[in-house]
């Protein structure tokens, strides 16, 4: 029996120590080596970046490190500016995808039983063809002789075409179609649950529809409100292929801006820089995420 229990206990240590390996593999030392080239002093060359630990003649160690690649970010208007656009365009998608995704997600939910199923799957069907290849679909709708502007003109609703292609307004559209069904499923994984009869004794008390939407069903959708904002945001502060393809010259975003100096300039510490910080913004939402839940965990505990 012993020595049943130690094989046991081994092999729970096993299968526990897989996704730990997992993630100190391709995750941690990759986020260590960016680290630690971010604070290199960049140098024309192979590879293009000065190492961090070098010997001197007499045998003792030299440490060239140097934060100057982060004093950049604040310094340099494009990193700046980069940062906030991205901040900015991750919030207000977020929020649209909120606003539209909600309702579907309720509508699905409030659906007879039979109609989910194939429901559900008119929001998964996107992801059946490649994120590029929708991506460059948009480019063929939203450009000035594209066929929204034709549909707006044959009915007569505009006279000019309207420019939506390379401007903020393509890239919103991008990324709201883009993860959309990010916001849906999470949002409707917590509708689906949630206890009817709570919303029939508001009833019964007199609350309106609304009163009972806004104290009983938004509280308890809560938790899929924030799962759906953090996978969309999460993703979108970092972006790089629906603003290179939709945006125009004045779209900056992390990834865009990222790209451009790794490849172009072949900057790769000051490129490790902007990756750590863009890292940094993630890793916020993230915690006030976790914040949110352990407290609305312990909230429904105490209840």
């Amino acid at each position: 029996m012993r020595v049943g229990g130690l094989r046991r206990d081994w092999g729970r240590r096993l299968v526990l120590a897989v996704p730990y390996v997992w993630l100190l593999v391709f995750f941690l030392a990759p986020l260590l080596i960016v680290g630690k080239i971010s604070f290199s002093e960049s140098r024309v060359g192979i590879p293009p970046y000065e190492p961090l630990l070098d010997w001197a003649e007499e045998g003792f160690a030299i440490i060239r490190a140097t934060v100057q690649n982060y004093v950049l970010l604040f310094e340099d208007d494009l990193y700046v500016e980069a940062y906030v656009q991205s901040l900015t365009i991750a919030g207000i998608s977020t929020l649209l995808c909120l606003l539209i995704g909600y309702p579907m997600a309720l509508g699905i939910a409030r659906a007879p039983e039979k109609s989910r199923g194939p429901l559900l799957l008119l929001v998964i069907v996107p992801f059946w063809t490649s994120f590029l290849i929708r991506v460059y679909s948009w480019m063929t709708i939203l450009r000035d002789e594209g066929v929204l502007n034709h549909a707006l003109m044959g009915l007569g609703l505009i006279d000019e075409p309207l420019v939506i292609l390379n401007t903020d307004w393509a890239v919103y559209i991008g990324i709201v179609y883009s993860y959309l069904p990010f916001m849906v499923l999470p949002l409707y994984a917590t509708l689906e649950k949630l206890d009817t009869t709570l919303l029939e004794a508001a009833a019964d008390l007199g609350a309106r529809p609304i009163r009972a939407f806004l104290s009983v069903t938004l509280p308890l959708s809560m938790p899929g409100i924030v799962a759906g904002s953090l996978l969309v945001f999460v993703p979108a502060v970092g972006e790089y292929v629906i603003p290179n393809l939709l945006g125009g010259g004045d779209t900056q975003m992390l990834g865009k801006a990222l790209w451009d100096v790794f490849a172009q300039t072949r900057d790769w510490p000051s490129a490790a820089a902007l990756a750590v910080a863009m890292l940094v913004a993630l890793v916020i939402p993230i915690a006030l995420f976790q914040r949110i839940q352990t407290r609305m965990e312990e909230e429904e505990g105490e209840s």
